[in-house]
């Protein structure tokens, strides 16, 4: 995998353009860290690669979800406690 920094993607930014297809991925970076992934996608690829994305940050998200229940033992709360929790946050939302 490539990384990419950020001054490169200022002034080397036809040359990643062409090495882009080559490399597949490459992940840009900010002071060593890394902050996005740069791929490669077709007009027809467009929506497909998005969809991918999001269920990939929704399948994370659901996991760190249920890591964080599992270690404050929230998981095994009793559903009338749960109920009573979503109403609330509904009723703080209202507000």
């Amino acid at each position: 995998m490539k990384f990419v920094t950020i001054r490169d993607l200022r002034s080397k930014s036809r040359q990643i353009q062409i090495d882009l297809p080559k490399y597949k991925e490459m992940v840009l970076t900010s002071n060593g860290k890394p902050i996005a992934i740069m791929s490669v996608i077709t007009e027809e690829s467009l929506e497909e690669s998005l969809s991918a994305i999001r269920r990939a940050r929704a399948t994370r998200a659901v996991t760190d979800l249920q890591l964080q229940g599992a270690k404050s033992g929230r998981y095994m709360m009793p559903a009338r406690e749960i109920d009573a929790q979503i109403r609330e946050v509904r009723k703080a939302r209202a507000k």
